[in-house]
């Protein structure tokens, strides 16, 4: 199978001397649904930010491949693929839904006429139809986040970071995210999720990654890691 994402031996250290990554290797095959688990401070933030170029590094302090591009040698090709849903929701508030997608295909040099059909399936797929000329800043909580998972995905990239994407959202809206995200994988999008919620990461993903510390602890599909036991109970005495 094709790696969607290789990393080599990633290291980060910023100013001050707090060492997020201590050497990460990790690799992600095409059409995964990858689940990256560990408490807040582990380097899961560090690892998402420096392969979507959000975080600088030194070529001497790792490899990233995306898609087979190198972000030290090729960025811009490897961006092209990625979308990225943070957990922070960035847009502008003053903005209507429609125009926020509009302007962010505008980055990727997608003409409007282009997009329309992506952004009409998008509004469609996520509920956003009858919100598509409301101000961001008149969004629910939970639409906001429907909001920036739509904007992620107006480039169609072909990997997905989703970076606590049902935080603080009701279990109605969650459930309904799930079944969309498990659609788009379906689809063959490769994605990559950090949660705190671990039913979450339980129903969604085959393999995953607990990072303590800087460094990958276990990696693994779920029945191996687990071995039996609960998730809950794994995590807690590896990242404790």
């Amino acid at each position: 199978m094709k790696q969607a994402l290789s990393i080599k031996n990633l290291r980060k250290t910023y100013e001050g001397g707090k060492q997020a990554l201590k050497g990460v290797d990790l690799d992600i095959e095409e059409g995964e649904f990858f689940a990256l688990l560990g408490p807040n401070g582990a380097g899961k933030t560090t690892l998402i930010s420096i392969t979507c170029g959000l975080v600088q590094k030194k070529e001497e302090e790792g490899k990233v491949l995306v898609q087979g591009h190198d972000i030290d040698i090729d960025g811009d090709d490897a961006k092209v693929h990625i979308g990225l849903v943070p957990q922070e929701i960035n847009a502008d508030i003053f903005e209507k839904v429609e125009e926020v997608l509009y302007i962010q295909a505008g980055y990727y040099g997608i003409s409007r006429s282009e997009a329309k059909e992506q952004i009409e399936m998008l509004l469609e797929k996520l509920s956003l139809k009858d919100k598509r000329k409301s101000k961001v800043i008149e969004l629910s909580g939970g639409m906001k986040r429907r909001l920036i998972i739509a904007r992620a995905l107006v480039h169609k990239p072909t990997l997905l970071f989703l970076d606590e994407p049902t935080a603080g959202v009701d279990v109605e809206l969650r459930h309904d995210m799930w079944k969309f995200l498990r659609e788009l994988n379906e689809s063959g999008v490769t994605i990559v999720l950090t949660t705190h919620y671990l039913e979450e990461a339980e129903k969604l993903c085959k393999r995953l990654a607990i990072i303590s510390h800087g460094e990958i602890k276990r990696l693994g599909t779920m029945e191996e890691i687990c071995n039996g036991r609960k998730l809950e109970d794994v995590y807690l005495e590896i990242t404790k």
